[in-house]
């Protein structure tokens, strides 16, 4: 990887054990942890940056942003710590973990609120090691063995839940959490707190913080390019950032999410790429894979083919911003349209959070039962994955007091599309608009009922009234249902043209490019996968090779998915 954090509750004897100072830009000893950082941007304006004083020693790796003119995060926060504690993490704004060894005091690495950057971590080496490359940190464990439960979340939803990871010696620091030397510990800063809308206006309210945290971004150097869908998402951020030079889209130039980002590049004058979807889309080479970190697909990292092509400093993306803004993960009330449920647009009074988490996921009954005949897990799939998204929902819901936003909390804490972001910043200086801290607390406020397009639609409005010149192709209209009768009447109607999906199609890619051959050419049993369970195999296996013989001989069941590409 590119940027690397890496660190061990210990000493520099210690830290050298397991890893050279050689192999790190910066290396910060305090009294409790060492901690070394690979970063060529560390001390950029709104990026990591490092610090030691007689307070002790602090580094915040990402994108982070202190209150005020404070230019340097880590700084800022270690003054700020010995003043207020655990407190002052709630004033850190940006998609960051930050490394913090307090003279006398604590020693802690603590996530943002939302867990937008992974740090794994393990006890097997006889003192705590931590760091945001899961492999290098597994690379430590001198006997790792599989974690069953976890791989068969992964190969059958997609993302593997909670804290757990592919070994069981391997772990992630938990959602809005500290890891310390022997514990972890809960922080509470994305916990739900309804407003009543007579005294917190919604729309207004999310067009104030839209403009705030990005006008924040803005002071990201170089040369500034985005990834641009068709959508309502990057739209705004295209809309607000005047010096976005570039925009760049994954689809054939034909394609209508294609044309639709192109007329958006025009209307905010960005020069526009489109990318073909060839097997570049698809295909799981190493550093894809080890984005993927063992526990979510990489077929999320749907740039990852094209970044030697992509000639920017900055990158924007709207990723989440679907989640955080506009209800992804609450339960919709559905009508019968000939035979389809359809969304009305208001809120399921009494939902299934298995059921609803598990339509969320992408999960598909079949697809599992047939994976399930290739693997020799003793496992009913369907019972499997439904007892482990109930315990993980049982596990979120003290953050939540009502059933959507604790869908939704279960839903951020276990995002399968995270290596998106964790790819694109380790190439480039990375905004993450969705995790602003003031439209977290905008998303933590504000009734579920009131997390709809409508409302982002209405604020978006507020900042740019010309954004809905060019509507997304799928949605010609302002309301969700009439949406969802045209794109049926569309699929049903022989005369018309259905609305093309915003994605490439995955079999159709798998098949034009011969996959099966090269990526599963002695395991013939699985070519009648889907291709997104295909490659969720080849991820875990690539992902194990890159960093332990040992691992793979504890995979038998995996042991025929020898994944070569020619």
């Amino acid at each position: 990887m590119n940027r690397e954090l890496f660190g061990v509750f210990g000493g520099i004897d210690t830290f050298e054990r397991l890893r050279s100072r050689n192999e790190f830009d910066a290396v910060l000893t305090g009294s409790t942890l060492t901690v070394g950082i690979r970063d060529d941007d560390l001390g950029t304006p709104g990026w990591s940056t490092a610090y030691s004083g007689d307070e002790g020693a602090c580094l915040i790796w990402g994108e982070a942003y202190a209150p005020g003119d404070e230019s340097n995060a880590a700084r800022w926060f270690l003054e700020s710590f010995a003043a207020d504690g655990v407190r002052a993490l709630g004033d850190l704004n940006g998609s960051y973990l930050a490394v913090v060894d307090a003279t006398g005091r604590d020693a802690f690495v603590a996530t943002d609120m939302v867990r937008s950057r992974e740090c794994f971590y393990t006890d097997a080496t006889g003192v705590r090691t931590f760091g945001t490359d899961a492999a290098a940190v597994a690379r430590t464990i001198p006997e790792p063995t599989l974690d069953r439960d976890a791989v068969l979340e992964f190969l059958h939803l997609g993302v593997t839940l909670g804290e757990k990871a592919a070994v069981e010696e391997l772990r992630r620091v938990p959602l809005d959490s500290r890891l310390l030397p022997t514990a972890i510990e809960p922080i509470g800063r994305f916990v739900y707190d309804s407003q009543s809308t007579r005294e917190f206006d919604p729309v207004d309210e999310l067009a104030e913080r839209l403009e705030r945290a990005l006008e924040r971004r803005s002071v990201l150097p170089g040369r500034k390019g985005i990834l641009l869908s068709a959508g309502y998402d990057s739209r705004i951020i295209l809309s607000q950032l005047a010096d976005i030079d570039r925009s760049y889209t994954v689809g054939a130039p034909d394609a209508a999410e294609v044309d639709g980002a192109r007329r958006l590049a025009e209307q905010y004058g960005a020069n526009h790429t489109a990318f073909p979807p060839d097997e570049r889309y698809l295909r799981p080479d190493d550093p894809k894979l080890r984005h993927s970190h063992g526990i979510k697909e990489s077929l999320h990292i749907h740039h990852a083919g094209y970044t030697d092509e992509i000639e920017v400093d900055t990158m924007y993306h709207g990723l989440l911003c679907d989640t955080f803004f506009r209800g992804h993960f609450t339960a919709q009330e559905t009508i019968d349209v000939l035979g389809k449920r359809v969304p009305t647009g208001r809120l399921e009074l009494d939902p299934d959070p298995v059921e609803v988490l598990l339509e969320k996921f992408g999960y598909s009954r079949e697809a599992s039962r047939k994976l399930a005949d290739h693997t020799s897990f003793d496992a009913d799939p369907a019972s499997f994955v439904r007892e482990a998204i109930a315990d993980e929902f049982h596990e979120r819901r003290w953050r939540a007091g009502t059933i959507q936003n604790a869908l939704t909390c279960c839903g951020i804490a276990n995002q399968p599309s995270m290596p998106f972001h964790d790819h694109l910043s380790d190439r480039f200086l990375t905004s993450f608009l969705a995790t602003d801290r003031e439209l977290i607390d905008w998303h933590l406020q504000t009734p579920p009922e009131f997390r709809t397009t409508d409302t982002f639609l209405q604020a978006c409005r507020r900042l740019d009234t010309d954004i809905l010149r060019h509507r997304p192709p799928d949605r010609p209209y302002d309301t969700t249902l009439l949406n969802e009768i045209e794109g049926f009447v569309r699929r049903k109607t022989p005369l018309l043209t259905s609305f093309e999906p915003p994605w490439p199609d995955r079999e159709t890619l798998f098949d034009r490019h011969d996959l099966d051959r090269r990526l599963l050419s002695d395991a013939e049993h699985v070519h009648d996968l889907p291709a997104r369970h295909k490659l969720r195999l080849v991820d875990l296996r690539g992902w194990l090779d890159s960093w332990s013989d040992g691992c793979e001989r504890s995979l038998p069941w995996l042991r025929p998915l020898q994944p070569v590409v020619s």
